[in-house]
């Protein structure tokens, strides 16, 4: 039991380039079982990121995470989301502002999560986002690898206006796929947010639900004034620097139900 959120660091984990698309980024990777692409959010793969990373390992997942922004293993702080963050907002790799739109990183991605399911026994992949890349984990559900999304409070694009409130962070004809997909039962995503949460807008969990369905499950903790997990007002990262390792705390709850998601959808098969 503590009062604070559990973190990792980098022992243990093999690092390798990965490229494709003419895109490279470094590339995490411990565990054995199904795979799980965890991609981190700003300011990159902090020691709350790999805590949350060692606890995939733990429950018998192939972890791979990507190291697309920051310094891997550095200290979550302002000074390094303020080093980070700028660069992110005009990299076209990521376009932090443009609705409707497909981003280069998304491509990269399915090809990562494409990769690691050839390599493990599971019957294909999960991906999970959180934050800047939350969105990312759906989009990447293009890839038929996918059968697992989890977006955890996606902020991207930036909900400056309604427009961007509502959009559900990747292209039309991208969601279309995906929502076949959903349609077909390949592919069900999970989204988390805090309910006063303003950077994950629940606007975009709603445009995700209409075109989801029953596929998108959604878990939205009480942020509220005088919440009963303690939460404060701007609680925001539900996986990683809200979780405490007590059971019954929402967060701790929450971590434990997508555990439970990725074993439901990540059925091993033999190779």
């Amino acid at each position: 039991m503590t009062d604070t959120a559990p973190t990792g660091t980098l022992d243990g984990w093999a690092v390798a380039p990965f490229p494709s698309g003419g895109i490279t980024h470094d590339v995490y990777e411990r565990g054995s079982g199904p795979g799980v692409v965890l991609v981190p959010e700003v300011p990159g793969m902090t020691p709350e990121v790999l805590g949350l990373a060692d606890h995939l390992v733990e429950a018998g997942f192939t972890v791979a995470v990507p190291s697309p922004f920051g310094e891997p293993g550095k200290e979550a702080g302002v000074g390094q989301v303020l080093r980070v963050l700028p660069g992110l907002c005009v990299s076209r790799e990521f376009r932090a502002f443009a609705t409707d739109v497909r981003r280069p990183f998304t491509d990269w991605l399915r090809a990562l999560a494409a990769d690691l399911a050839a390599r493990t026994p599971g019957a294909g992949v999960g991906v999970i986002g959180m934050c800047f890349t939350g969105g990312f984990a759906l989009a990447a559900a293009v890839e038929g690898s996918v059968l697992a999304s989890v977006l955890s409070q996606p902020a991207v694009p930036f909900p400056v206006g309604r427009a961007r409130s509502m959009d559900p962070g990747l292209s039309s004809s991208d969601l279309d796929l995906v929502a076949a997909r959903s349609r077909r039962g390949e592919v069900c995503a999970l989204g988390l947010r805090f309910s006063e949460d303003a950077s994950a807008p629940r606007a975009r969990f709603d445009t995700l639900r209409r075109r989801l369905g029953d596929a998108f499950e959604v878990i939205e903790l009480d942020s509220s004034p005088g919440n009963p997990g303690g939460f404060g007002r701007t609680a925001h990262s539900v996986l990683t620097g809200e979780v405490r390792e007590r059971e019954g705390h929402p967060a701790f709850e929450a971590r434990a139900r997508v555990v439970e998601f990725l074993r439901e959808r990540l059925p091993v098969v033999a190779r």
